[in-house]
């Protein structure tokens, strides 16, 4: 699944060719994906100009005066920037076709999604959309530190890792990266979240923020369904220490890399360095 790096790579990618540029058509090929595609998205969307995109968790909101696309890539979505009369393919669910701009030419943004878990739903102006009313921090903001971890995890009895994946915590900080980051903490992803010292969250916190921006600047995890808008893979996958490494040796210490399940995930940890 896309993890937050990747969410913000696709955003780099397409913001510069969409904002500023009116929506002449939307194109739906099918009427729902993961849940019902809302009528305004067909209605109110052709017309209006994208003042912005953003990126709350994993999620990409469109911004018009009318109100906001939102759409979520799912476990193998992909947007990409195309010339209009680029030719489909069998996944290629719906299109945002924008007017020519300038020296530019107009260009549709195309969904693919072969699963169909992606979304594209409706959030009206002033409000904010059910699925992102009870969202945590970003995780790359002043508003997620060490203080916050440690002070939501008292008497929190499940391992840290899910603790770290919550949404309500911070958010998106996936199966990928938190593996990645508890490893890079020393932190056991098994240790009860309770059990932490406020001095190891700290040091938690800044390895999230540092592997997160790592990964932005790299292009993201490249995974089997992910690529960038570009059609260019991420490059940050060959750098993982132990995401994935189940049995081969510890970059640190040579010791092999064990695999637990946790909360339906599979989860890699070092069992010398992380205690």
């Amino acid at each position: 699944m896309p993890e937050l790096p990747e969410v913000e790579t696709t955003l780099r990618g397409i913001a510069p060719h969409l904002v500023g540029r009116r929506i002449s058509a939307v194109t739906l090929r099918r009427a729902d994906l993961r849940w019902p595609i809302p009528r305004e998205i067909a209605e109110l969307l052709p017309g209006q100009r994208i003042d912005a995109i953003e990126r709350r968790a994993k999620y990409l909101l469109l911004h018009t005066r009318a109100g906001s696309a939102l759409l979520h890539l799912g476990m193998s979505g992909m947007l990409r920037v195309l010339p209009p009369d680029a030719p489909l393919g069998k996944h290629d669910h719906f299109d945002i076709a924008v007017q020519a701009s300038g020296k530019q030419g107009a260009r549709v943004l195309r969904f693919t999604d072969p699963r169909r878990f992606g979304c594209l739903l409706w959030q009206a102006p002033g409000t904010t959309h059910e699925l992102l009313a009870e969202l945590g921090p970003e995780p790359l903001t002043d508003d997620f530190d060490g203080e916050l971890l440690w002070r939501l995890s008292r008497g929190r009895k499940a391992a840290v890792k899910l603790f770290l994946m919550d949404n309500a915590v911070v958010v998106g900080v996936g199966n990928i990266y938190a593996s990645e980051a508890l490893f890079a903490a020393g932190i056991d992803p098994r240790r009860a979240a309770g059990s932490v010292s406020r001095e190891r969250y700290a040091r938690l916190a800044a390895e999230v923020k540092r592997i997160l921006a790592w990964a932005i600047e790299r292009g993201g995890t490249t995974l089997r369904d992910f690529l960038n808008p570009d059609g260019a893979p991420g490059y940050f996958f060959r750098e993982l220490h132990v995401y994935g490494r189940e049995g081969e040796a510890c970059h640190t210490c040579g010791t092999p890399v064990r695999q637990v399940v946790l909360g339906q995930r599979s989860t890699f940890w070092c069992p010398r360095c992380q205690r």
